[in-house]
């Protein structure tokens, strides 16, 4: 079963081929804001190289957030785009449950951590599950580095991605030794991952998502959408 899958959430840019859940070919780009200029030609001549037409594909799958709010709209309607056109099923995987993917399997706690900027971080929770595969342990959520690290108890936890790289420092200071990096090659999301995840939740549910109705989830408003209501933050 062939597998496009595809992550824009933050600067840089992933795509992978996989062909059942091994990666058969995968490309990370780091085009700044340029993902939308980026992603189709870049998408385009992975398939090519790997000598795959894109009515061989089986599944598409994609990142639908947190995320940047400009990436997470691009990645979603190109998916959309292709699956309505193709007429393949669609997946949309978590940014974090694909981040947290990178260091499976893990003998502790996981918080895998985007910078949210304004001292927040998009985090989740996640424990090794079945067939080491992430397996939550907390809602994803928008949090203050602070809170967040409140309330992770007296254990380990293997924290990673930028916001993790971000808040190194107050990492340890708060939690000590408990708090432990990724490794460098950890931080980043990679689309393999997401691919991964999407073909397991494909053959669990026998289906995929609709790719009409699926969407980016932000977890927080936009900042046009803030100033609106009235909560945008002083600068």
């Amino acid at each position: 079963m062939l597998t496009l899958a595809i992550d824009c959430t933050t600067q840089t840019l992933s795509l992978a081929l996989l062909d059942g859940s091994e990666v058969r070919a995968e490309v990370n780009l780091n085009p700044g804001r340029h993902h939308a200029e980026t992603l189709l030609p870049a998408a385009e001549r992975l398939l090519a190289e790997a000598g795959v037409e894109p009515g061989d594909l089986d599944l598409l799958a994609c990142t639908v957030g947190p995320g940047s709010f400009t990436g997470l709209r691009i990645g979603v309607s190109t998916l959309k785009g292709m699956a309505l056109a193709l007429g393949k099923p669609v997946v949309g995987v978590s940014t974090l449950e694909a981040l947290a993917q990178n260091v499976m399997p893990a003998d502790r706690l996981v918080c895998p951590m985007l910078d949210a900027r304004r001292d927040q971080v998009y985090a989740g929770l996640y424990r090794t599950g079945p067939e080491g595969y992430p397996e939550p342990a907390g809602k994803e959520a928008l949090v203050g580095i602070d809170s967040l690290l409140e309330g992770l108890g007296d254990g380990e936890v293997l924290f990673l991605g930028d916001g993790a790289v971000r808040h190194e420092e107050r990492l340890v200071r708060v939690m000590g030794p408990r708090a432990i990096l990724a490794e460098s090659g950890c931080h980043a999301v990679r689309a393999g991952a997401v691919g991964m995840i999407a073909l397991r939740r494909f053959r669990e549910r026998g289906g995929g998502d609709d790719a009409v109705t699926l969407a980016p989830r932000y977890l927080r408003l936009s900042e046009a959408e803030m100033k609106i209501a009235g909560t945008a933050p002083v600068r």
